[in-house]
């Protein structure tokens, strides 16, 4: 299970800005903000994007000035992938440290989509017990006993919420490294980087029509 909430792209006047300085072609740049505020890029700027993207790391630096802001509720087995990517990337995230303890630990507290029901009733049990834990930790003075077994006991399949910021260059890097991996949330996710402002453009670099002059 993975959920992406309150997505926002940012910064991406400014980036494409500092793409035109090499050549001081700023007098061609033809993007502008429609009503609703969004950042639209016109077919200049639109070309001169996604040929510095297909140009290589060294003239795609524009993008590493687009950022993006999500909130992103996941299992911590698939954390301990995303924390692979810590260049350009800050997270905050839900503390299981200091509040596991502070609401009954129920199943949906857990991904659990893929189990068969004779695993689910494994977990189900399984969980029942870290509760009752819980309320031993919270009823006995909060023992650091049971505060450990908490802590030792909970499941990698645990959701946890984080609001991460990163660029498009990660997601450059993330989307043709995860796009085929075997865990859905990673198939998920890569749909997700598609959906963002011009991804096929700037992200995935997908076959566009003709250019426009830039």
């Amino acid at each position: 299970m993975i959920k992406l909430e309150r997505t926002s792209v940012m910064n991406l006047e400014n980036a494409m800005r500092g793409a035109r300085n090499p050549m001081n072609s700023w007098a061609r740049s033809d993007s502008y903000y429609d009503e609703h505020g969004n950042y639209i890029l016109g077919p200049n700027d639109l070309s001169l994007a996604r040929r510095l993207r297909l140009a290589g790391s060294d003239h795609r630096k524009f993008i590493r000035q687009i950022m993006v802001s999500v909130d992103i509720t996941a299992p911590i087995y698939w954390w301990k992938e995303f924390d692979t990517y810590k260049v350009a990337t800050v997270a905050n995230s839900t503390s299981t440290m200091h509040k596991i303890h502070s609401k009954p630990i129920e199943l949906e507290d857990f991904s659990h989509d893929h189990l068969t029901p004779d695993a689910l009733e494994i977990m189900s049990a399984y969980i029942n017990e870290i509760e009752k834990i819980r309320l031993r930790y919270m009823e006995n003075g909060k023992n650091k006993e049971d505060w450990y077994n908490l802590i030792e006991m909970l499941p990698e399949s645990y959701n946890q919420m984080r609001t991460i910021t990163l660029n498009y260059e990660t997601l450059v890097n993330q989307y043709f490294s995860r796009r085929n991996h075997k865990l859905t949330e990673w198939h998920e996710y890569c749909h997700w980087i598609e959906s963002l402002p011009y991804a096929s453009e700037i992200i995935i670099a997908e076959d566009t029509p003709a250019e426009a002059d830039s």
